[in-house]
């Protein structure tokens, strides 16, 4: 028998937090007070908005504020009332803590509790999915149930793939299943070994087996419509036991269950196609791949021809990942760091929108979109720059009007912040290095100040 104290420890993470939930609504967490004259303490401080979603209906925010110590409360805020936010349960950071909170119904809640716990004398992480109603009621445990008899130890239960399911109220989830090995021998009551992935009614806990339980399943894509369309294996070292560089993906032609070879990366070269998304309007999944030794972001067609188009690359850096929309059902941009992190939006609506959102906040230039109501219509939006953490804001498409909704640092209002500036300067062999400069605020002249140096790696 395999039982850490991790077993133990995550199997009471989620009715220790329900008690909490049971409990009238606490106020907001107090905040430290601030020393005299001593603004860099305020740095040390976490987010007041760690984590931020909208409802499908655009009405109600959920996001993540950190309380005193370790704690972590879970915030719902009627964005049409005039009320404060209200604080529906927290975690006390011993050893669980909320990591994130996304709606998954206008009434519905999905979370992820995460922390370190000691297994078998060791330090290791463990995180769990949960979901309980927005008042903080009703909870229920998303992952595979824990038995005193689990073959190994199970660290994460799982991953959301599909926030719709295919059904109103479900998810699909990619979810590690454990063998169950009763007494000495090797008699198995719970056979099923790998990542497998369920249809699951969040608040019922009805499953569907959607893909059955694979050992060598490392991840599994879906359209965003409630279809699993690609999978990816890994390749096992059989002289070591230990997993290789090579990772073998592999799709499915629209309503077919066959999988066929898709393409191979390289872990370790980075040479092969790396899918990152599909989409399910244009049957095509996004994926990197090096054009002239940079990462670029190309479409692939998944009607059976593979035909490929590219999408976006640089001859600077590597492209790094795509911009969602529609509550992950779109893809509408690329993002990339060169100077800064950038991104290019080849979804012309949203384009337009943070040209427009940039001049309207003329201090907060740097513009990301988040979550969106289910009909596109209502969209979170971050703003901030270099000096300044920034504010969410909701903008409203029909109506044309952006109203702030939180601060992400409110305690550093006021605070006279640094500017940052890209330089490059030449190595002892000429080689030009890039750097960031930070002065004091209001200094423009470098010269005579002492210096603090940060070297780094990278970019990558």
């Amino acid at each position: 028998m395999v039982l850490g104290k991790l077993g133990a420890i995550v199997l009471l993470a989620a009715s220790a937090v329900s008690a909490s939930a049971q409990q009238p609504a606490p106020q907001a967490p107090p905040r430290p007070a601030q020393p005299a004259a001593d603004p860099s303490y305020l740095f040390g401080v976490r987010e007041s908005v760690q984590h931020i979603d909208i409802s499908p209906d655009g009405r109600r925010v959920v996001f993540l504020q950190p309380g005193p110590g370790r704690a972590t409360g879970v915030f719902v805020h009627d964005l049409d009332s005039s009320n404060e936010p209200r604080l529906i349960i927290h975690s006390d950071g011993d050893p669980e803590r909320f990591r994130w909170c996304n709606f998954v119904t206008n009434d519905r809640l999905i979370c992820q509790i995460g922390g370190m716990t000691t297994a078998e004398g060791l330090l290791v992480p463990f995180s769990r999915l949960i979901s309980f109603d927005i008042d903080g009621t009703h909870m229920t445990r998303l992952g595979q149930s824990e038995s005193a008899y689990d073959a190994r130890l199970r660290q994460f239960d799982g991953s959301v793939l599909d926030w719709t399911g295919g059904e109103a109220g479900s998810i699909l989830m990619a979810r590690e299943i454990v063998p169950e090995q009763r007494g000495a021998g090797t008699r198995l009551a719970r056979s099923g070994d790998g990542l497998a992935v369920d249809r699951i009614d969040v608040r019922t806990l009805r499953a569907q087996r959607v893909e059955p339980p694979n050992p060598r399943a490392d991840n599994y894509v879906s359209d965003g419509r409630g279809n699993v369309r690609i999978m990816s294996t890994l390749e096992m070292r059989t002289s070591t036991g230990q997993v290789g560089t090579r990772i073998t993906y592999l799709y499915r032609i629209a309503a077919s269950r066959d999988w066929r070879p898709f393409s191979t990366y390289d872990t370790a070269s980075g040479e092969g196609m790396f899918p990152v998304a599909v989409d399910q309007q244009l049957d095509s999944a996004y994926v990197l791949q090096k054009l002239n030794g940079r990462f670029a972001l190309y479409r692939v067609k998944l009607d059976g021809s593979l035909a490929a188009e590219l999408v976006h690359a640089s001859d600077r850096v590597d492209v790094d990942g795509v911009v969602w929309a529609s509550r992950r059902t779109r893809v509408v941009g690329v993002t990339f760091a060169d100077e800064q992190q950038r991104v290019v939006y080849f979804d012309s609506g949203y384009a337009a929108l943070a040209r427009t959102l940039s001049r309207a906040i003329p201090n907060l230039p740097l513009i990301d979109f988040g979550a969106t109501s289910a009909d596109g219509n209502r969209i979170l939006v971050h703003a901030g720059a270099d000096n300044d953490a920034g504010r969410y804001y909701l903008y409203d498409r029909t109506a044309r009007n952006l109203n702030e909704i939180l601060a992400v640092r409110p305690q550093l209002e006021g605070t006279p912040l640094a500017n940052v500036r890209s330089i490059t300067y030449p190595a002892a062999d000429g080689t030009p290095i890039p750097a960031y400069l930070t002065l004091p605020p209001g200094r423009a002249d470098a010269r005579g100040l002492p210096a603090v140096i940060l070297p780094h790696g990278g970019p990558a």
